[in-house]
């Protein structure tokens, strides 16, 4: 059905939606997995250094979004923090 001399009219917008907040961003942040790379780091229990970039003061793992870590990588990454946790290398 046609509606005669009457042009459908848009809701007036939000002004909340406007504002970048409350809007997902048109680009990612993406940042190589420093482990994924070309010439990385083994990730293996002994290797203390390494480890110890990846844990917090309290010995907890830091979350993938703070250290760019890529998920395979992160689940090595704790298991040999437990490994190194259990053998008391950390």
């Amino acid at each position: 059905m046609k509606r005669k001399g009457k042009k459908f009219n848009k809701r007036s917008q939000n002004p909340l939606n406007k504002l970048s907040l409350f809007q997902k961003s048109d680009s990612r942040f993406s940042k190589k997995c420093p482990l994924s790379i070309k010439d990385a780091p083994i990730v293996d229990y002994k290797n203390i250094k390494l480890l110890k970039r990846y844990i917090s003061d309290t010995d907890k793992l830091l979350p993938s979004r703070i250290t760019s870590v890529s998920q395979g990588k992160q689940k090595k990454l704790a298991n040999e923090i437990k490994k190194a946790k259990i053998l008391g290398l950390l």
